[in-house]
């Protein structure tokens, strides 16, 4: 085989591979991200049914997105653990949770 089709070959099987493990990766962080944030409506006494109501799917999209790019994920994860004590204050989403609460 010509080396430049091997070279080439090669080339397609590595990027392949690297694009493959990058949606993998954010599929990783997608679904550990929607599990903090159910985990947290439950720690935080939020009704799951809440988030599942009509009118309420903008308000949980935004939520979503706040998690997704949320800073203090291991952090997030200790509280959630009960290793953290105090307030759930670090959450960008805390405030949002809070009224969720009420209804």
């Amino acid at each position: 085989m010509d080396t430049t089709l091997t070279t080439f070959l090669a080339a397609a099987v590595t990027i392949g591979a690297a694009i493959v493990f990058v949606i993998l990766f954010r599929h990783y962080l997608a679904v550990n991200s929607e599990r903090r944030m159910q985990a947290m409506l439950e720690n935080v006494g939020v009704d799951p049914e809440v988030a599942s109501l009509s009118g309420v799917e903008n308000i949980m999209s935004e939520v979503r997105k706040r998690c997704k790019n949320c800073k203090s994920e291991s952090l997030c994860e200790r509280w959630l653990a009960g290793e953290e004590t105090g307030g759930n204050d670090f959450c960008p989403n805390a405030k949002v949770f809070e009224i969720l609460k009420q209804h």
